[in-house]
């Protein structure tokens, strides 16, 4: 038996002793409410903390300590997701049996696979195939299952609710895997999809900023009948994700050290990219002068999902300092002189501050034209029930 995470923040898998013996734990996740829960455990005789991450105390440890409130792992794996406003899914390894347990709404996912005299629970499904796996079934929101020789026992059902993270399938999911049962690169076709059949642009061909761009750049390419390239390759062996790093100019490093042009498809020519998303800004700024640079007549945007104007508070895919490091949010600051008393009419796509907004975006990058995903073709590319996928940074509902 063995659990494991790829972890872009704190130390994990941690090894904890407490009442119900020694265990291993790894977290997915985000605690909003930190601070507030560790100065609650450190006014108690005898807790003390020593995993740290920079300055903070290490969430793991954090969840560990509340799930050691519980008499039982099941118990307190509860207990420890109803102290906890954000997200957090769960594994536990004992010398005996695993946990699994996915958070309270089901933001983040886990799937349980089976084999012949093997079991597997993973939060990305293209880890299955390749080692004979296959799904067996998706956990819901709060369910916790329990691995054993005995095999996979239920102990406590899943939630009603579910609000699962729909910027897995823009953004940060990878293409080979599915999340309730719907594949990423499958609806990145459809986004792009989405994109074509609303515009109206002429351009020589279209391209995706690798990689997450690629999918929908294919869909759009499809749609609207214009040749696909590839600009840019990308070069990954020795940078991590962009988006990764702590300091700004290591990412913006990153991002230009591992896109390589290729000026004999940029010189004279009016190109369109598909984007993921456009978060800070930064490094985009920085690839659009490039391309500028390197001879395109004109380039155009298409994010393919809308402007990010709420800063998540569900998980970890971008640890921005403040919400004016978003694109968006910067842009609303820049038109209201601060913050605006409404920030709900710039989520309306169809309202002059929305349009407002996007052109104060675009300006800032450079681009020749920028227009957005609108929600509701995102939700219908993705293919689940509005009410089932949390949308919050593009429009604020919980």
């Amino acid at each position: 038996m063995g659990i494991g995470v790829i972890s872009d923040y704190e130390d994990q898998p941690l090894l904890i002793n407490s009442h119900h013996g020694p265990y291993a734990i790894v977290t997915v996740g985000k605690v909003d409410n930190l601070e507030d829960l560790v100065e609650a455990a450190l006014e108690k005789n005898g807790v003390h903390f020593s995993e740290m991450t920079g300055s903070e105390i290490n969430p793991t440890q954090l969840v560990a300590h509340l799930i050691d409130q519980g008499e039982t792992f099941p118990e307190g794996i509860e207990h420890a997701q109803e102290q906890i406003e954000g997200s957090c899914s769960i594994l536990i390894l004992t010398d005996e049996e695993i946990y699994a347990a996915r958070d309270r709404w089901g933001r983040t996912p886990l799937t349980l696979g089976e084999k012949e005299g093997a079991r597997a629970v993973t939060f990305e499904t293209c880890a299955l195939p390749n080692l004979g796996y296959e799904i067996t079934r998706y956990l819901g929101p709060g369910e916790i299952v329990r691995f054993s020789q005995n095999g996979i026992e239920q102990v406590k059902a899943p939630g009603d609710r579910m609000q699962i993270c729909a910027f897995l399938w823009v953004y940060y999911g990878y293409p080979a895997s599915s999340y309730e049962g719907v594949n990423v690169e499958a609806v990145r076709y459809q986004c792009g999809r989405a994109l074509a059949r609303r515009d109206d642009v002429d351009v020589d061909l279209v391209a995706g900023i690798p990689d997450s761009g690629t999918g929908h750049a294919i869909g759009y390419a499809n749609q609207a009948q214009v040749p696909y390239r590839r600009p840019f390759v990308k070069y990954t062996p020795t940078w991590p994700r962009s988006f990764m790093p702590q300091d700004q100019r290591v990412r913006d490093l990153v991002a230009r050290m591992k896109l390589i042009p290729i000026p004999n498809l940029i010189d004279g020519n009016r190109l369109l990219f598909c984007e993921d998303s456009i978060v800070r800004g930064t490094q985009l700024q920085d690839i659009i002068k490039r391309i500028f640079d390197y001879g395109a007549e004109e380039v155009h945007m298409r994010p393919a999902c809308p402007p990010l104007i709420y800063g998540c508070k569900f998980l970890n895919f971008s640890r921005s300092r403040s919400e004016l490091d978003l694109a968006g949010r910067r842009a609303v600051h820049e038109l209201e002189g601060g913050e605006p008393e409404d920030l709900a009419k710039y989520a309306d796509p169809d309202g002059e501050p929305h349009c407002a907004m996007v052109e104060g975006i675009r300006t800032r990058l450079g681009l020749t034209t920028l227009r957005y995903q609108r929600l509701d073709d995102l939700i219908e590319a993705i293919g689940l029930p509005r009410e089932k996928v949390c949308t919050y940074c593009w429009d604020g509902s919980e």
